[in-house]
């Protein structure tokens, strides 16, 4: 994949929001749902070498080198949902410079077990703060994370 190409065109498709909530003021065009959740799952797949599966895959969007099945979760907001316990979990917070930051990525377990005694929400995803996450990421050991490439 093109790393510069993708980026320019995730720069562009901010500056257009930008663009069009300059024309129409009080008016919000930010990309959310499925075009964030795909535009997350590519920058992590680029960044962190992994082998995209099939849109929608139930359970985890890719494999890591090593055989790891990893859910990928991109996020704007300060929040990011799970369905169910992932084998491996990267979470990010997609910047409108087609950057992102990492905010955790380490076993899903340890993401699930924030979840243990809750009740299901009727919307059927449990709901974690990225500073909850962050401090998760914290404990973690470089040998708990799949590397980034360089």
């Amino acid at each position: 994949m093109n790393h510069q190409k993708f980026q320019q065109l995730v720069q562009q498709l901010y500056a257009t929001v930008h663009e069009l909530e300059a024309l129409f003021p009080g008016r919000h065009f930010t990309p959310d749902g499925h075009m964030v959740g795909s535009i997350g799952e590519c920058l992590v797949a680029d960044a962190y070498g992994l082998e995209l599966m099939t849109a929608s895959n139930k359970g985890f969007d890719a494999l890591s080198p090593c055989g790891k099945q990893v859910e990928i979760k991109a996020t704007q907001s300060r929040s990011a949902a799970f369905r169910s316990e992932p084998e491996h979990a990267i979470v990010i917070q997609i910047h409108p410079d087609g950057t992102f930051t990492e905010i955790y990525n380490g076993p899903g377990a340890l993401v699930w077990q924030q979840f243990q005694g809750k009740s299901l929400p009727s919307n059927g995803q449990f709901q974690i703060s990225l500073k909850r996450l962050a401090q998760l990421n914290q404990q973690l050991g470089d040998t708990d994370r799949i590397p980034q490439l360089t």
